[in-house]
């Protein structure tokens, strides 16, 4: 379980494909402070488990399945990846609770500047809209955010200068895919 607050962002450092199974290491610093094997990361939102620590460095296993219906896929060496450790109880709470689970990619249709904040428009699969509610949560990539929008099969996220800085929606535009995962509390309603 995680929060949608990204911690840092990490750098894909190597990806190796073997059978069914990719070996993804990200270089990272935060992120790895009292990390062990077997922990939860959430990687572009995505949760993954720990396999490997090296130096400067951790290792996850990724499923074929994992790689073909989220953005991991679409990963390349030296690109960078949010990354957000797991919740740990007690600990204060921003965000909103965020599983890792990726409902499905949705794709940028427009990014612009408004009032201060950049807005990004985001496509999705019409079946997904009913978890879609003004106001209500959403994770993009990762990052937990406020849907300010919903239209047919386009929600609009607002994003202020400190998330965009501090995540790497700040190199995405029109077409590209993020992984989104809908609110917990929506999807049981």
């Amino acid at each position: 379980m995680f929060s949608g607050i990204v911690e840092e962002l990490g750098r894909v450092k190597k990806i190796a494909r073997r059978a069914n199974v990719t070996l993804l290491e990200i270089s990272a610093k935060e992120i790895l402070v009292d990390t062990k094997l077997g922990d939860s990361i959430a990687v572009n939102g995505v949760c993954l488990t720990v396999v490997s620590i090296a130096g400067s460095s951790v290792s996850f296993e990724v499923m074929d399945t994992t790689f073909k219906n989220t953005n991991l896929g679409l990963l390349r060496i030296g690109q960078q990846v949010n990354l957000e450790r797991s919740l740990k109880v007690g600990d204060r709470i921003s965000g909103h609770f965020v599983s890792g689970h990726i409902d499905c990619l949705g794709i940028v249709r427009k990014k612009g500047l408004r009032q201060g904040s950049f807005e990004f428009e985001i496509s999705v699969s019409p079946e997904f809209m009913r978890y879609c509610l003004p106001k209500g949560s959403v994770s993009v990539d990762g990052i937990s955010l406020t849907l300010a929008k919903v239209s047919a099969n386009i929600f609009t996220v607002c994003i202020i200068p400190h998330t965009l800085k501090n995540t790497t929606l700040s190199l995405k535009g029109p077409s590209d895919k993020l992984n989104v995962e809908f609110d917990i509390l929506a999807k049981k309603s």
